[in-house]
């Protein structure tokens, strides 16, 4: 049947959609979303449009979410079949359009999958990260984490041009080939079992798909197979700065710094939450030595591929080599007998821990006490710290009395440092002293504390000789210099702040947090009397108006799909600005100056979260919805390749003039991108899409239909006024 089921008894959302009709409320689970799960409030419609289109509605002023896209189709009537399938059919009743052929995270008995269909699940971790079925091109079945790993293939070994996958009422899953030949199968454990009336295959928000088969009995869902039997090897199964690995009661989730826990230790792998573990230390921040964790039995994988480097290199010499990289993060040396060494450089890490895997694995660390009393030390090997394999979580309360005497040791050698230390404290003191009256002091609040930031602290006069006295600016305020360590970084100088040193502090503490490959990272920051400084990663290829407008720039790269690659890009950064990190943070002043591009043309947001910082900043409209508003009108610009769109035009005229200039094949989807720009332009924030929906229908998983009537957009702006200009849209 089609129902509304609450999703949140607090935010009084439900999901649309046909679920079972068996009694109980943990049985009706859904078959088909509508949207692929989009959430409504109370009071919302699903019905049948007058001119045969099906139609989802929100409550609060009646604005259409999704549409099945079939007006002036000849549809008569919509029906709900016995198999769940939900048709619309023309008056000889010919079926036009039908739910089976728009699967969302389930199929039932009798249900196929063909190329390019897929399931697909968000990932409990993320608002914007999500697990997909897919049947590819080259016929087998995947399980993919986004669109480029794979952690699940069906290996099918014929040769023949697979036509499709096919879930049978007897609890089969087989691919079949042109000529309707099984060419691979799968089968519940319960497979021709008479007593069981009801199945379905789904992938689940933890990644793995399953077969479900209804015990009438005890009146339950029972899972009959699996596709990744150790849940472990799904791909980020415990998120990041975490391992997967085994106790008594199966997988379960640790971090791999006890102090970083965010969910109770040895959480089930199933059941970890979205917040998983903090970033581990930013070794250029390491005042110490640093140290190399040693896992054994254990594989760590980085979440952003390429990283990795495969190197062919022995147990010890890949240790080895890992230390003494400043690039490496970690390393994963196998045991097979194959000598190869996988080296990462990304600081997205996570890992798989069990006694069967034939590696060892080094994380490098900032050699601290609480590093060293999290796992134990091994006295005999200078600069390791060796982690128990295979039982995270399960023995740290074993080892406290050992942890006690490390502990006393360290404080003893640190007590008799600082004594001799304080001899030579007297020489420095009177320039220390001089230098303290052109710094503003540091402050002790722990939100700048190292462990919590990997920011640089530097004064105006480093600033001056890192950017050659600020000789070489790139825009207003922005200037070009480089770090001791060669590293090209960009300094932004912020006018007129109207905050305190502490309220400055917190702000930047809490933009060094971000870690997003759609964001500029920030490296460092200067706070004086009379300047305050913040410095960012140099990105090369410039701002995305000047690939957007310069004549002299290579057309090539801004075709269609670059531009739509792009537009992807700036969202997902907003979307992780919004709802990924531990607080919201508005960007403030989306704008195409503020969108930079690297080597490979992906989009880097820069100067997010610093209007507040600034003189006249806040506004009635400092909130994510002015974000949405500016996220609108960039897609426009990206779409037109215009910086305005002149008084009395029409977007569409000019949206054809850009398809006969640039020859865009993707018509529908170049329309896709100025529809949700047009919502994200609505004069009413409250009509307006959330960030999470932007991202889905720029990714073509989520439909939109155009504004129904003439809008009427106000541009606004933090920092000037500008003139209101009407766009007059034709529905």
């Amino acid at each position: 049947m089609f129902d509304f089921l609450p999703v949140s008894e607090v935010l009084i959302k439900y999901l649309p959609g046909i679920r079972y009709n068996l009694g109980t409320k943990a049985a009706n689970v859904p078959i088909w979303t509508v949207g692929g799960g989009l959430r409504v409030s109370l009071n919302s419609t699903f019905k049948l449009d007058l001119d045969g289109k099906l139609v989802l509605s929100n409550d609060l002023d009646g604005l259409v979410v999704w549409s099945s896209n079939t007006s002036n189709l000849g549809i008569e009537k919509a029906n709900l079949l016995n198999n769940g399938n939900l048709v619309l059919v023309d008056s000889k009743n010919r079926v036009v359009w039908e739910s089976y052929n728009s699967p969302t995270s389930t199929l039932v008995p009798g249900q196929s999958l063909h190329f390019p269909q897929n399931l697909r699940a968000p990932s409990a971790k993320s608002t914007v990260s999500y697990y997909s079925f897919v049947i590819r091109e080259s016929g087998e079945l995947a399980l993919v984490w986004e669109h480029n790993v794979t952690y699940w293939r069906s290996h099918s070994s014929s040769s023949a041009a697979v036509k499709e996958a096919r879930f049978d009422n007897d609890g089969v899953l087989g691919l079949y080939d042109d000529a309707n030949k099984m060419v691979w199968s799968t089968s519940s454990k319960d497979f021709r079992d008479p007593s069981v009336r009801l199945r379905h295959l789904r992938i689940d928000q933890d990644g793995n798909l399953r077969m479900y088969s209804w015990d009438s009995f005890v009146q339950t869902w029972r899972v009959g197979w699996q596709a990744v039997e150790n849940q472990c090897t799904v791909f980020g199964a415990c998120g990041l700065y975490s391992v997967c690995g085994f106790n008594s009661s199966g997988p379960v989730c640790d971090c791999l710094f006890s102090d970083s826990n965010e969910w109770a230790t040895g959480a089930p792998a199933t059941d970890f939450g979205n917040s998983g573990c903090k970033k581990m230390i930013d070794l250029s921040n390491c005042k110490m030595r640093t140290s190399m964790l040693v896992m054994k039995q254990t594989v760590l994988y980085g979440l952003y591929p390429p990283h990795d480097v495969d190197l062919m290199l022995g147990q010890e010499a890949c240790r080895a080599y890992c230390s003494n990289d400043t690039t490496c993060i970690a390393a994963t040396s196998k045991n097979d007998g194959s000598g190869l060494c996988t080296v990462k450089r990304t600081s997205f890490i996570s890992g798989y821990q069990t006694p069967s895997v034939p590696s060892t694995s080094y994380l490098k660390a900032c050699f601290v006490p609480q590093a060293v009393s999290a796992r134990g030390a091994n006295p005999h090997d200078a600069g390791l710290i060796y982690l128990s394999p295979g039982k995270p979580g399960a023995e740290r309360g074993s080892s406290r009395k050992f942890i006690g005497t490390i502990v006393i040791i360290i404080l003893g050698t640190l007590l008799i440092i600082l004594v001799l230390q304080m001899f030579a404290f007297w020489f420095l003191h009177k320039r220390r002293q001089m230098k303290a009256g052109k710094r503003i002091p540091f402050g002790k609040d722990e939100q700048m504390n190292p462990h919590y930031s990997a920011l640089i602290r530097l004064s105006f006069e480093e600033i001056q000789e890192l950017t050659s006295n600020f000789k070489n600016q790139l825009g207003p305020s922005v200037f070009k210099g480089q770090l001791s360590n060669r590293s090209l970084v960009i300094a932004k100088v912020i006018n007129n702040p109207v905050v305190s040193e502490k309220e400055f502090r917190v702000a930047v503490a809490s933009l060094g947090r971000t870690h997003h490959r759609n964001l500029v990272s920030l490296t460092g920051f200067c706070f004086e009397a009379k300047h305050k400084i913040i410095l960012f990663e140099y990105v090369p290829n410039g701002s995305l108006d000047n690939f957007l407008f310069n004549v002299d720039h290579d057309k090539s790269n801004t075709d269609w799909q670059h531009r739509l690659d792009i537009a992807i890009g700036i969202a997902r950064g907003i979307a992780y600005l919004h709802s990924e990190c531990q607080q919201c943070i508005v960007h403030g002043d989306l704008k195409l100056e503020n969108v930079l591009l690297d080597e490979k043309l992906v989009p880097k947001l820069t100067n997010f979260g610093l209007f507040k910082l600034k003189e006249g900043a806040a506004t009635s409209e400092s909130s994510p919805e002015r974000d949405i508003y500016m996220l609108g009108e960039i897609l426009l610009q990206i779409v037109l390749c215009k910086r305005n769109v002149a008084v009395g035009q029409q977007v569409f005229e000019q949206l054809n003039k850009e398809k006969e200039l640039y020859e865009i094949e993707d018509a529908r989807g170049v329309e896709r991108v100025v529809r949700i720009a047009l919502w994200c332009m609505q004069s009413q924030p409250f009509l307006r899409p959330s960030i999470g929906e932007v991202v889905k229908v720029l990714e073509g998983t989520l439909s939109v239909d155009s504004p129904s009537s003439a809008l009427i957009f106000r541009r606004q702006s933090t920092m000037e006024e500008e003139a209101v200009e009407k766009i007059e849209i034709e529905a």
